[in-house]
């Protein structure tokens, strides 16, 4: 069985799909993904699809599930190198992908993460704010 390589970039995991995505490699895939989310504390998931051809209602069933898990465990989760004839058949397929964000590269991927983190950021130091403001 095939396994997909899982590398740690910052606090980023990225995951580069290379293989066709057989049931087994899928459960594969997401236990190790938890396991490195966990593991390495990181907040981002990037999920490069690229080198899928096809996408079909297994593995957007798969990314959204990855979706969830990385969530549950605190990670946020993009897609990216979606290639316009993936995105029409998950239209088409009704796969909304909930949770799952999309950029169109690696690069967009890991700003959107950067982005989404200062966010959070910056509504933490607001209710900080907040709550010294209230107790003073």
């Amino acid at each position: 069985m095939e396994r997909v390589p899982i590398l740690k970039i910052g606090d980023i995991l990225l995951v580069s799909i290379q293989v066709d995505m057989s049931d087994q490699t899928a459960i594969q895939l997401q236990e190790d993904l938890a396991e490195r989310i966990v593991a390495t504390g990181c907040h981002g998931v990037i999920i490069d699809i690229t080198a899928l051809d096809i996408v079909d209602s297994f593995v957007g069933r798969m990314l959204s599930t990855i979706a969830s898990i990385s969530k549950v465990l605190d990670a946020e989760t993009v897609v990216v190198g979606m290639r316009p004839a993936v995105a029409i058949t998950l239209v088409e397929l009704g796969l909304s992908l909930n949770g799952i964000r999309t950029a169109l590269n690696v690069e967009r991927g890991m700003e959107l993460i950067a982005a989404s983190r200062d966010d959070e950021w910056d509504e933490a130091d607001v209710d900080e704010d907040a709550e010294t403001t209230a107790t003073s």
